[in-house]
């Protein structure tokens, strides 16, 4: 059986700041080994609503 992967605060801050730049999901999930279905979790907000958008990764737009 697959393991669940943790993710960190700060890695939810880059996924969301790459979100806002406009990376595709599947890209994210990929880059962070997970499936895109989490991406969407986050992307919508059922997963993390508390965790800000990391300013320094949207800065490099």
């Amino acid at each position: 059986m697959a393991q669940k992967k943790k993710l960190t605060p700060e890695q939810v801050s880059i996924i969301k700041a790459r979100l806002a730049q406009g990376d595709y999901q599947h890209r994210i999930a990929a880059d962070f080994d997970l499936n895109q279905g989490r991406i969407s979790e986050i992307a919508t907000g059922k997963r993390f609503p508390d965790v800000p958008a990391s300013v320094s990764e949207t800065e490099h737009v």
